[in-house]
């Protein structure tokens, strides 16, 4: 067995959406997330543990921004409604609470996102000096403007904005959670560590809470086949330091409703990460094995959870569609191999954009 992995970076956010194609639209005109790689509508049978062990279907579309960055893979119930929390989620609740998506010119972005009279905030500087803004989507769901650490291409969309650079996570533990995203996911470089009220955070509820408040990134690109298209990325670790309770953002509801149901990364060596994770003491706990099949993409993908029980997801790609009109795919047998695809060979995917 290739005793090498590699976490390529961040390829998807997840969001449990009850509207996929609506909120789709709407993607595409605020972020320019409009190449689509795969689009499916089947069951989950490998889901299960996370579906109150019923095989749920689902219709689950990804999409890219060809500037760069992760894409998101928009995904809604078929067979049951997609439910909400029954209590206000807030900042600081445990797992993804906030989106990171990377643009040129952060200013620019908020007002596109005004134009398109979406409730978004002023733009700011945050605690390392960078533009920043907050806007929610239509769901209600939160996503920081933050200026981009690198780029695949130049930002071609109204909004100059690119795809996924990272995302805002409620933690109970800082010290356990740092010790996951920083020596399990690599997330080694620390930008800031600051304890105090965050006057940016006041467009959001809890906003004017007192947090800690970690900046986690990595110098660099990754290595691996789409490293330079997923770019560089950071998490954001928030601690509640108040006395309110933080709750689990998808406490009693299953993985896939209303929300951001994961955080995916590329990754090449999946036996490898998999013996990796269980001597950490983050097992898989679900895992595709030898292979899934999304009809247009094919890979193999498996789980693990946080300190506080939230979603991870790894993906091994082995197929991907280059141009699905004229049956063209990316055949990519992986192992442990730490190579870059050819930027051309990207590229390509963007025949795949939708208008």
């Amino acid at each position: 067995m290739n005793k090498e992995f590699h976490l390529n970076g961040i390829q998807q956010m997840g969001i449990g959406v009850p509207n996929v194609q609506e909120i789709w639209s709407w993607y595409r005109k605020a972020f320019g997330l409009d190449v689509r790689i795969f689009e499916e509508a089947a069951p989950a049978p490998l889901m299960t543990r996370y579906t109150g062990g019923v095989v749920h279907h689902r219709t689950a579309t990804l999409a890219l921004n060809m500037a760069g960055g992760g894409g998101f893979e928009i995904w809604q119930f078929t067979s049951r409604p997609t439910e909400k929390a029954n209590f206000e989620t807030q900042l600081g609740d445990l797992g993804v609470y906030i989106c990171k998506i990377k643009s040129e010119d952060v200013r620019h972005t908020q007002k596109h996102l005004s134009q398109l009279g979406t409730d978004v905030s002023p733009a700011f500087q945050d605690p390392a000096g960078r533009w920043t803004c907050y806007v929610q989507d239509p769901n209600g769901n939160y996503f920081q403007i933050v200026e981009g650490r690198s780029w695949f291409g130049k930002s071609k969309h109204p909004s100059k904005c690119g795809g996924v650079a990272g995302a805002v996570i409620g933690v109970s533990n800082m010290e356990k959670s740092l010790s996951f995203y920083q020596d399990l996911l690599g997330y080694n470089e620390l930008i800031y560590d600051q304890t105090n009220t965050f006057q940016d955070y006041n467009f959001m509820p809890r906003g004017g809470a007192s947090y800690r408040r970690t900046l986690l990134s990595h110098p660099s690109e990754r290595e691996g086949y789409f490293a330079q298209l997923l770019g560089i990325t950071e998490i954001e670790l928030v601690e509640l330091q108040d006395t309110a309770v933080a709750r689990p953002i998808f406490e009693n509801r299953f993985w896939g409703d209303w929300g951001f149901i994961h955080l995916c990364f590329d990754v090449q060596g999946m036996d490898a990460l998999k013996e990796h994770c269980e001597v950490f003491g983050a097992p898989f706990t679900v895992d595709s094995d030898n292979s899934f099949d999304m009809g247009e993409a094919a890979g193999r993908f498996a789980y693990i959870e946080d300190p506080d029980g939230y979603w991870i997801e790894f993906v091994e790609t082995h197929k991907v569609p280059v141009f699905k009109k004229f049956g063209l795919y990316l055949n990519l047998k992986q192992g442990g191999k730490r190579k870059h695809l050819p930027k051309w060979m990207l590229r390509a995917l963007g025949l795949n954009r939708v208008k």
